[in-house]
Formats: C-alpha cells, structure tokens, sequence
C-alpha cells in the first residue's frame, strides 16, 4: 500500500517540481487535519467514547474510573492529590468524588489535624471494583487497532508531549 501523495501529506513542490515535506505552505499548515492539538483532541474524545461504552454498564464515568485507577495505586490521598495526579481542579474533582461517595464505592473523610482537608479512601465495593475492572485496559486498548507495542510506543510520545508542552508553559 503507498503512502499519501505529496499534496495529502502537506509536502510541496521544490524549484525542480519535487515534493518537499520539510516546507509545507501556509495554508496547509492551518488546515485542520494537519494540528497535532486536533489529533490529540479528537483522539481524547474517541477515547472517551470508547470507555463510556466500557464503563456504562458498572455505572461508571470515565473520570470516576480514573480516579479509581488512582485510588488502587495509593488509597487515602486527599483531593488535591488526587487532582494532582489528574490534572483536575477541586471544582471539577469535588462533584465527582461525591458521586463516587453516593455510589458506595469511595468514602471522604475531613483530617483531623486540619478541617480543610479531605482524604478519599476506597469502600469494599470500591476495592472490589478493582478486579471486575482489570480487562478494561486491554479491551481499550484493543480497540485502538495498535499491538501492544505501537500502545507502549504511543504512551511514551504522548508523554514527552504533555512534558514538553508543561516545560514550555513555565514562566520565566
């Protein structure tokens, strides 16, 4: 199977009428098809798709599950670990958490020492989820069409892009 042509891939023609994939025009540039941050957008809400279809039937957002995932790692970290580790702010995190909390599966407990703070720590129901869900990579990930390598490949990139581009927000 050959590759796109030089116009579907962006290249442009050089002074000899060769196509040359290091100089592509303006306007190819701005297409949309040829953003990284649309690929990666467009990649998250498939992913999100597909976990919704995944989750649905043990009543589970993907959010939730993510925080599940964090939970099974280290029980017991207050919300803005959890946040952290998520890169969720508490206005987002504190709804799902209740929800969690509603649904049997985590419970909140404030710090003794200081009020302000709240621990997330998972119930049995919430432990027990563990085990139920531990096809749900997998399943995923198969439906991503990539082996399991192209999955380990792809997560490596994609967390040098998130590092990069955190690295480049830094003010100076």
């Amino acid at each position: 199977m050959s590759g796109p042509t030089a116009s579907q891939s962006g290249a442009q023609p050089n002074q000899a009428g060769r196509a040359t994939g290091d100089q592509p025009s303006q306007r190819d540039r701005q297409r949309l098809d040829n953003q990284l941050c649309f690929a990666v957008y467009a990649a998250a809400h498939a992913f999100g798709r597909a976990y919704r279809a995944l989750l649905n039937r043990y009543e589970l957002t993907y959010p939730q599950y993510l925080v599940l995932l964090v939970l099974w790692e280290e029980d017991g970290l207050s919300v803005k670990e959890i946040g952290n580790r998520l890169f969720l702010d508490s206005g987002t995190l504190t709804p799902l958490l209740k929800r969690l909390e509603a649904s049997g599966r985590v419970r909140r407990a404030r710090d003794r020492a200081d009020e302000r703070q709240v621990s997330i720590f998972l119930t049995p129901a919430g432990q027990s989820l563990r085990d139920v869900l531990a096809c749900v990579p997998d399943e995923a990930g198969d439906r991503t069409g990539l082996d399991i390598q192209g999955r380990k490949d792809l997560l490596n990139d994609l967390v040098t892009l998130r590092l990069g581009l955190q690295a480049g927000l830094i003010p100076e």
